[in-house]
């Protein structure tokens, strides 16, 4: 990875499509709305992500399947948006195999996406990242409890 490669992944981070949420609004900048399709040109260049990259992704990811109308050209849905932030998040920062991803994928691992997509309803005012926050402090304060609870018992 290039450093404009992690330039453009922190920015990614910054405006939350490296979580999983649905990242059209906070990472394009192109004035379209931000359930518009998306050309494979406008995904590799908001995302840092080359597009033999995205088209092997397409293959190995039975779930990323594009619109793809006269002459292949692809066009991508927010959806899809989400699912190639969520693989390149797998592989590229979690250090996910391909087949690992796929399998983390298809299993409906816990998806933290669910939380940030739906901010905390107990405080309308906080920010997805903030309710992203919550959601894993409290998860974490439960594994500790029930950890604390095993060790105590033992």
């Amino acid at each position: 990875m290039t450093a404009s490669d992690q330039s453009r992944s922190g920015e990614i981070a910054a405006s939350g499509g490296a979580n999983g949420k649905l990242p059209a609004a906070g990472i394009f900048n192109d004035g379209k709305a931000h359930d518009a399709l998306r050309t494979i040109g406008e995904i590799t260049k908001a995302l840092g992500i080359r597009q033999h990259v995205l088209r092997y992704w397409e293959e190995q990811f039975p779930a990323l399947q594009p619109i793809k109308r006269s002459g292949n050209r692809r066009y991508y849905r927010p959806e899809d948006v989400a699912l190639i932030v969520q693989i390149d998040r797998l592989v590229n920062r979690e250090g996910y195999t391909l087949r690992g991803a796929r399998m983390a994928l298809e299993s409906g691992e816990p998806d933290l996406s669910v939380a940030v997509a739906q901010p905390d309803s107990s405080s309308p005012d906080s920010s997805p990242v903030e309710a992203l926050s919550n959601h894993v402090f409290e998860e974490l304060s439960r594994i500790r409890d029930r950890l604390a609870r095993a060790l105590a018992a033992a």
